[in-house]
């Protein structure tokens, strides 16, 4: 009897259970569609795990979220015809089709309103621009080379305002290329084409690779452009207006030609010897080869010298990772007693005393860093609590006493989870303190770069979005606590002064410093400095500044290099993190930007993709182009998964965006 209610139950729990599974699968848009897809298109059998019996999101090359396909990449699988089925799948991000035979006009992709990343470069592709791609407002990569495609560029297509790349290299597109204005371009190449005209100023920043081979285009970074007098009743006439000097319409000349306006080789010619060589030029030529030899042995001798004092000196290079920490016997604060020593009070913004003066100046202290604006130290009280206190130096007040403490004033007041709260400031004389609270874990810069080698415990990617989440929201605070005229800016964003506290969280600091800061300290480049606050005499926005900085840090965290140091690939040292970026992802859109120790954790991709374009966007070398801290906010939150932005957050844009706000001060 107890058999047959077993069996019964399992029975019942069955048929309950298989109406649910068969809803599961017959429900879903997604596997219709691809089931559709692969039937037409996969001859050679590629896809063999498509198929009801296993998940869809299990299937090869594709991805989900929430269960709804959000990743499709379908590369060199020989897939042919057309990709129409496609074009119902509602929720997908990145589509990848490259090096198949598909071929036929593009489908309707209207309906991919979610859709970021779209390449479809060498196919078979052919008829005109896909009108549909143009609706896709999201789209951030679009790559459409090595096709059939013909006929001329839209000019709506400069309504993509996030579009990073765009690929049309190898078609058969035509026309002009003037009216294209994607100021956010990052990756571009239109070679291998029949476009004519003359190439805008706002993409002659792009290589001469990405325009050659294309017989009439001039304008920089090719060929100057002149105006065309030919007769256009003439055969073989051109009814451009312009083509590039020193060029014969429809004619390619084979070999060099001295025609007027183009520029030929000079050519150096060397007077036949009429006698030989006197002996003081002999004498010249020997007392020459001396010199350079001198001059070679000496920098040998220099380099070699360096790199031993290198080896010895290893205690001074370290303050590059600003790890040395020196422990003092008795408080480095009261270096400035004595004669003449101005005694102030310690001014607390909470209302509350925590400590005195002279407990301060009892204190044991440790070194944590050097940075710009002075140096920190961990401070320890006698009652055994701790505090950072920062010793301020090359700042300039001058005699304007109350201002500085009307803004340490406003600094004090900012109490936000993402920024470290100043506590106190002390200002006497020469002796300018400030009071943090202390945070155990260290900074973002030890997590990335500290102990690069075996038992590194590494920083997982879903720490490291964190962080970035933090740092935005953080520095969106700063940028939005006040609606008065100037606004806050940090200043001062960087790795080492992103802390992290008891929780995990990341913490700004070193904040609104920058507004003291001397001549000295800002005319240096410490990778994060926004190319147009190395002009002298220029304004600029702190604000628009901040968000360069903040980029960098974005691009520190994806790639785990340090914007101090030299890249491989990247040329020379001096070749800061933005422009390596770019330079990599300029040549092929590979993932070997990122970080080796993210290469781990598996369904990243697009997570890490959108965090580099976030990155990227920010370091824009135009202000203008640079996102607002509001969308950035929402940016990195929807990447997280975070369906609901605090409503704080939501009017960073709309505050920015009125025409009587004014955004920051400018200097």
């Amino acid at each position: 009897m107890e058999k047959t209610i077993s069996i019964s139950i399992y029975i019942f729990s069955f048929l309950l259970l298989l109406p649910f599974s068969y809803q599961q699968y017959s429900s879903n848009p997604d596997i219709n569609a691809l089931l559709t897809f692969k039937s037409a298109s996969d001859l050679s059998n590629s896809l063999t795990t498509w198929n009801k019996s296993t998940n869809v999101c299990s299937w090869s090359g594709v991805s989900c979220i929430r269960n709804r396909v959000s990743h499709l990449n379908l590369e060199g699988l020989s897939l042919t015809g057309s990709f129409e089925a496609l074009a119902s799948l509602n929720e997908l991000r990145i589509l990848s089709l490259k090096q198949n035979y598909l071929s036929g006009s593009i489908p309707d992709l209207s309906k991919l309103k979610a859709l970021k990343l779209l390449f479809l470069s060498h196919n078979n592709f052919s008829g005109e621009f896909p009108a549909s791609v143009l609706t896709l407002y999201k789209l951030f990569r679009l790559d459409l080379s090595y096709n059939n495609f013909s006929g001329q560029i839209p000019a709506n297509i400069n309504h993509l305002t996030r579009l990073l790349t765009l690929r049309l290299e190898e078609n058969q597109f035509s026309g002009p290329i003037s009216t294209l204005n994607l100021p956010t371009l990052q990756d571009f190449n239109v070679s291998g084409n029949r476009f004519s005209g003359e190439i805008p100023q706002t993409l002659s920043r792009f290589p001469e690779t990405a325009f050659q081979r294309n017989a009439v285009l001039c304008g920089s970074p090719l060929v100057q452009c002149k105006s065309i007098t030919s007769d256009p009743s003439k055969p073989g006439a051109i009814a451009s207006s312009l083509s590039p000097i020193g060029s014969t319409p429809a004619i390619v000349s084979s070999s060099p030609t001295e025609e007027p306006g183009v520029l030929t080789p000079i050519s150096v010619s060397s007077h036949s010897g009429k006698g030989k060589l006197s002996l003081l030029a002999v004498i010249a030529i020997i007392i020459g080869d001396v010199l350079i030899l001198a001059l070679i042995s000496g920098l040998l001798y220099y380099y070699f010298s360096r790199k031993m004092a290198g080896k010895s000196g290893n205690r001074k290079n370290s303050q590059l990772l600003e790890t040395e920490k020196i422990v003092y016997s008795s408080s480095p604060f009261r270096s400035q007693q004595g004669s003449g020593f101005e005694r102030g009070n310690l001014v607390f913004f909470e209302g509350i005393k925590r400590f005195e003066l002279e407990d301060l100046l009892r204190a044991s202290a440790e070194m944590l860093g050097k940075g710009g604006f002075g140096t920190a130290y961990k401070a320890v009280l006698d009652n055994g609590d701790v505090v950072a206190v920062k010793r301020l130096k090359e700042i300039q007040i001058g005699g304007k006493r109350e201002v500085f403490e009307q803004h340490m004033d406003t600094l004090g007041k900012l109490r936000h989870g993402n920024v470290v709260s100043l506590k106190a400031y002390y200002f006497a004389g020469d002796e300018k303190l400030l009071v943090y609270e202390f945070m155990p874990n260290g900074s973002l810069f030890w997590l990335l770069h500290g102990n690069r080698g075996p038992g590194r415990t590494p920083i997982d990617w879903t720490t490291r979005l964190k962080i970035a989440a933090g740092v935005a929201r953080g520095l969106g605070y700063i940028h939005h606590y006040s609606s008065q005229s100037p606004r806050l800016s940090h200043g001062n964003i960087k790795s080492t002064n992103v802390l992290i506290d008891s929780t995990g969280a990341p913490r700004l600091t070193d904040f609104g410093l920058s507004a003291f800061a001397s001549p000295t300290i800002m005319s240096r480049s410490n990778g994060y400095r926004a190319p147009e606050a190395s002009l002298d005499g220029r304004k600029f926005s702190h604000q628009k500044a901040d968000i360069y900085a903040f980029g960098v840090l974005l691009l520190e965290i994806l790639t785990g290099k340090c914007p101090l140091m030299s890249f491989e690939g990247g040329g020379s040292a001096g070749v800061d993190l933005p422009r390596w970026v770019q330079s990599v992802v300029r040549e092929e859109w590979t993932a070997e930007v990122f970080d080796l120790e993210l290469m781990r954790y598996k369904d990243i991709e697009e997570e890490m993709v959108g965090l580099l374009q976030i990155g990227m966007s920010c370091t824009s070398v135009s202000p203008d182009q640079r996102p607002s801290i509001g969308s950035v906010v929402r940016m990195i939150e929807e990447l997280r998964g975070v369906e609901e932005v605090s409503p704080s957050y939501e009017s960073f844009d709309s505050m920015s965006e009125s025409p009587s706000f004014s955004e920051d001060r400018t200097v």
